[in-house]
């Protein structure tokens, strides 16, 4: 069989996973910032191939046309289209449109609506040759994917990001990127309910790091830079958080800044919830089934199926290789999935 290489490109990573004779063997995550500079996307899809190596085909699959580098959607799904086509340079290229299947670079005028923004379905479709019945819940750094699968079939009934935010199938929610008052307007701080101050003075990545949940430093769940350029250390993000509530770190004692991050991150996980209600409210679904978790905020899926009382299974059981190169899977569900469906 061929080498394939799935290609996950978004607004903040790419993400690439290559499989040799049906296994996955490499899988590279880089961040981008295309709304600074389309150049950042040309060059981790550059750095990405380089890192990859050539490979007879590759499948594409993208959420990069929503950074406001673009127009429109539209727009956007064409010009990243031709930015891959470029970069990947050799070999079989096709572009993922959710249920229709692949379409060539020709045929992406007709389909960007069913390109835009599909990568969810394709790790749905792997999860649905494993699981009968599931919730597929992938939370990777910026949204928190929700897919019912049904009788080993997508249940999914949006297909746009604007359906699927209205059905309960999507929430942006994320394990690290994103304002963590977007998620609650007050907070108890110190004793008394205070009102979060709406600036962009920290990331959810600050919570996790207070929580100890995420470690010093950059790793695959925080590639994103700070909100204020200071470093990933748990000091700095106390801080950060602590200008929510208009104050400064030392205002706060260890005790009440964590329990501070602890509201904060609860208040999350209750977005992600209301969805999964929304989605209970379908006389269809079968609730009784697993969840099964993806993302770099998976341990997050694992609590609401422990809240649920359901079975949870991780992403990274379903793939067929030595565990540590299974965890990188599971971050990147998306583009190993191409990969493997692609077989």
């Amino acid at each position: 069989m061929a080498a394939v290489i799935g290609w996950d490109i978004g607004g903040a990573h790419v993400k690439a996973a290559r499989a040799d004779d049906g296994r996955l063997t490499r899988i590279v995550q880089l961040a981008c910032a295309p709304h600074e500079s389309v150049a950042s996307l040309e060059q981790a899809l550059r750095d990405a191939h380089a890192t990859l190596g050539d490979a007879e085909r590759h499948r594409v699959t993208m959420t990069a046309e929503l950074s406001d580098a673009f127009e429109s959607r539209a727009r956007g799904v064409v010009v990243v289209a031709a930015i891959a086509a470029r970069e990947i340079g050799v070999g079989d290229i096709l572009f993922y449109a959710g249920e229709r299947g692949y379409v060539a670079r020709d045929e992406i005028g007709a389909n960007v609506d069913a390109i835009a923004s599909a990568n969810w379905r394709a790790a749905a479709e792997l999860v649905a040759r494993h699981h009968a019945d599931a919730l597929f819940i992938d939370i990777g750094s910026t949204t928190a994917d929700l897919t019912p699968i049904c009788a080993s079939r997508v249940a999914a009934v949006g297909a746009s990001d604007a359906e699927r935010l209205a059905r309960g199938e999507l929430a942006y929610a994320g394990f690290s990127r994103g304002a963590p008052q977007a998620y609650a307007t007050h907070a108890p701080v110190a004793g008394q309910w205070t009102p979060l101050v709406n600036e962009g003075f920290a990331s959810m990545a600050d919570v996790r790091r207070v929580l100890g949940e995420l470690p010093e430093g950059e790793t695959d769940a925080d590639l994103s830079p700070t909100t204020d350029g200071r470093p990933k250390t748990v000091a700095a993000s106390r801080a950060r958080l602590a200008r929510l509530a208009g104050c400064d770190a030392a205002d706060l004692t260890d005790a009440q800044s964590r329990a501070f991050a602890q509201y904060l991150a609860r208040a999350q996980l209750r977005a992600i919830e209301d969805q999964i209600a929304l989605l209970e409210s379908r006389e269809a679904m079968m609730w009784d089934a697993p969840i099964v978790g993806a993302g770099v905020g998976r341990k997050l899926a694992a609590r609401l199926a422990q809240a649920r009382g359901c079975a949870f299974i991780d992403f990274a059981e379903l793939i067929a290789a030595p565990p540590a190169l299974a965890e990188k899977a599971a971050n990147c569900a998306p583009a190993s999935a191409l990969a493997l469906l692609a077989e």
